[in-house]
């Protein structure tokens, strides 16, 4: 019986597994590690945010500058800070740009989605 995974999509043979941003979750790409799990995420709304690694994540996901992630805004202060969600491989991002989820430019840090 196969499964039912929210992040899965066939494209001939291949089987892709990419998370993407959900509700209001933003791509962001990492600008400045600052120490302590916290960092400065320029975000695809075009703000830069405080970002931290919330600790269940902390020593799973090492994290440095120009890495592609999700960023989940605070409930207060939402266009100050946020918690980075997931970091993508480089092959993600390949996969991202070719399906046109980003773009060249935002990686680059010009013009955003």
């Amino acid at each position: 019986m196969p499964r039912n995974d929210k992040n899965r999509s066939v494209e001939g043979e291949e089987v892709i597994r990419v998370p993407l941003p959900r509700n209001n979750q933003v791509f962001g790409i990492v600008e400045q590690a600052l120490g302590s799990g916290w960092m400065d995420v320029r975000c695809a709304d075009n703000k830069i945010r405080r970002c931290r690694i919330p600790g269940r994540f902390r020593r799973r996901m090492w994290i440095r500058i120009g890495d592609v992630v999700i960023v989940e805004p605070w409930e207060v202060q939402s266009d100050e800070r946020g918690d980075i969600v997931y970091r993508y491989t480089r092959t993600q991002v390949d996969w991202l740009l070719r399906k046109k989820k980003i773009t060249q430019e935002f990686l680059s840090g010009g013009l955003t989605l």
